[in-house]
């Protein structure tokens, strides 16, 4: 028989269905696994028995014949969502005790739908970051790592990225500000989506920056990730952007032709920062989706080279407003041997958060202090909404966009700590999306000249998910991407 960690989604509950194996026996392989793998460092904590305990109740249903769609799936969650009972910590050391009470709405239909808990993943300190380096953690390392150099898995869902490539888990659980699903599924070789913004709900996400987040699954192909989307996706009164829109069968969007459908390829994408490499997987994919029927067109998407500059002025800015609770008066660290109010706010904060949270705290709050608000933040916005058009105006020639994940594959861990721009051109490709609130997902499609994943991005229309499960799925077939 297979074995079990080798199966994706699907094929893991088709095999649960059929009693091929019991939920039990999933879960003591991945946990087994994920406690005999350290080095990668994926992991920042599991809880055995809270696992079994659900995987017990789920053979329990099975054997009365009433399995829920996801029924004895382990999931892993990065370590943002809160998980009622366990720690939750956005990997920082201000929050590294803190133990929520309440249950994030993603995880809570995820539980709802079947799931078993199968432990938090780590990754860049409140998401701050473009390669798993700033968690309080420690560095999380791609599983395509050689001997002699060890890669970072991107950021800031490295963990959940590195967790589902190496088999530690089917499914984890991510989130997308400006890439952060996207970026390491394309360093690691999986398929990373990220819904547009409303699908999902951010109630019970410790929170970034409000107007970007969104939660989203990292999986090993994209028929998993479009029956994950299925289960986390909804409506929710608890999250005021949340939207009220029915979640389609995104499963049977993976099966649809995409004969006659007009695929853009926005010229704005070619920059000096592309390795050739990348570009050519991207011609690979032109040709891909032409063979399978597609027409390819060129759109203009003239303010993208503005995009980056804006999404690190509006992104820090709501972090700086985000990031203000954490002042050691309710929960939380909190600075000892204080003298005053003064000294416990200052020390805590500068104790309790890390290097590149603090950066981006500053640069927010200073662009949005008196006499820089409108030369910064306002004009950002503003450029926010030319994005947006550019994105509506694109899709009026075209179903989806095409463009590269990142502009390269993986680097080695510390290579790009010293230079934060240099760090922050990894988002050149993901946050245009981001920043328009569009859904976008990352297939692996091939690999560099070193054998490290490359991925393809494609951007689709507001709420049309099924259209990126339908073209992703012809990527992922024509690519035929082998995975560790």
């Amino acid at each position: 028989m297979t074995k079990i960690s080798n199966l994706g989604v699907v094929e893991t509950l088709k095999g649960l269905n059929k009693k091929d194996f019991s939920s039990v026996e999933v879960t003591k392989e991945y946990l087994q696994l994920i406690e005999n793998e350290k080095k990668l460092n994926a992991y920042i904590h599991f809880n055995t028995e809270k696992s079994l305990s659900l995987a017990e109740l789920s053979d329990e249903r099975r054997a009365k014949n009433e399995a829920l769609p996801l029924d004895g799936l382990p999931i892993a969650v990065k370590d943002i969502f809160c998980v009622k009972g366990e720690r939750t910590s956005a990997c920082s050391k201000i929050l590294e005790n803190f133990i929520p009470n309440y249950e994030s709405t993603v995880t809570s239909k995820l539980w709802q739908a079947g799931g078993v808990y199968i432990g938090k993943t780590s990754m860049d300190e409140f998401a701050m970051g473009s390669s798993n380096e700033t968690s309080y953690f420690g560095s999380v390392v791609n599983p395509w790592s050689k001997e002699e150099e060890k890669l970072v898995p991107g950021g800031s869902s490295g963990g959940s990225a590195s967790a589902v490539a190496a088999r530690l888990a089917p499914i984890a659980l991510g989130t997308d500000t400006g890439g952060s699903i996207r970026q390491p599924a394309s360093f690691c070789g999986t398929v990373g989506m990220k819904p547009t913004y409303g699908r999902c709900s951010r109630w019970g996400i410790i929170a970034f920056a409000s107007s970007l987040d969104q939660a989203g699954p990292l999986t090993r192909s994209v028929q998993d990730s479009a029956l994950i989307l299925q289960n986390m996706a909804g409506f929710d009164n608890l999250d005021s952007t949340s939207v009220d829109i029915k979640v389609p069968n995104f499963l049977d969007s993976c099966s649809r032709s995409i004969k006659g459908m007009k695929i853009g390829i926005p010229k704005e994408y070619k920059i000096n920062e592309l390795s050739s490499e990348v570009e050519n997987i991207w011609n690979e994919g032109i040709r891909w989706l032409q063979d399978a029927g597609a027409e390819i067109v060129e759109v203009k998407l003239p303010h993208t080279k503005y995009a980056l500059p804006t999404y690190y002025i509006v992104a820090p800015a709501e972090a700086s407003a985000n990031l203000a609770r954490y002042d050691g008066v309710k929960y939380g660290y909190r600075k000892e041997d204080i003298k005053d109010l003064e000294q416990m706010y200052s020390q805590t904060r500068a104790e309790g958060f890390g290097e590149e949270v603090k950066r981006r705290i500053l640069i927010g709050t200073y662009v949005l202090s008196a006499g820089y608000y409108d030369a910064y933040y306002l004009r950002a916005q503003k450029v926010r909404t030319k994005i947006v058009e550019d994105f509506n105006l694109a899709f009026k020639n075209c179903d989806a966009i095409l463009t590269p994940t990142a502009p390269t594959g993986a680097f080695k861990v510390g290579e790009k700590n010293m230079d934060p721009v240099t760090m922050y051109m990894n988002d050149v490709f993901t946050v245009p999306a981001s920043l328009a609130g569009l859904p976008a997902i990352s297939i692996p499609s091939g690999l560099d000249s070193n054998g490290y994943p490359l991925g393809l991005q494609l951007i689709g229309k507001g709420f049309d998910e099924e259209t990126l499960f339908s073209v992703g799925t012809i990527l992922e077939k024509s690519a035929n991407f082998k995975s560790i």
